[in-house]
């Protein structure tokens, strides 16, 4: 199997850095997760409470997947239950046209 090329996920991890601005970190961020040829952007926000124990909370924005043997990204969306579907409004593609649409964000999906 092969993993998630480097460059992409370089650009992947500045994208999901690029979000948020620094005054702000220390109640938001964004994470990216991998998990073998999944890449998932997630918004985390600081506890509500400041209680020993209070985690953060973390929300999928967006996920991307690799297809390493035509090497293209797919995209895709969750819904409010948590469950994530392709998002057919692009083709598969490189993962710059892929971060451009999340950015974009034409229909709301991502970054609501």
């Amino acid at each position: 199997m092969t993993a998630v090329p480097d460059l992409d996920l370089h650009k992947i991890r500045e994208y999901a850095a690029g979000r948020v601005p620094a005054q702000h970190q220390h109640k938001i961020r964004m994470e990216v997760d991998v998990r073998g040829k999944t890449v998932t952007i997630l918004e985390c926000r600081a506890p509500w409470h400041e209680k020993p124990g209070t985690e953060w909370t973390r929300q999928g924005v967006a996920r991307m997947k690799y297809d390493s043997d035509h090497h293209e990204w797919t995209l895709h969306w969750v819904d409010r239950h948590d469950r994530w579907h392709v998002f057919d409004l692009i083709d598969h593609g490189a993962i710059d046209t892929i971060l451009d649409e999340i950015e974009l964000d034409r229909i709301c999906i991502f970054w609501g």
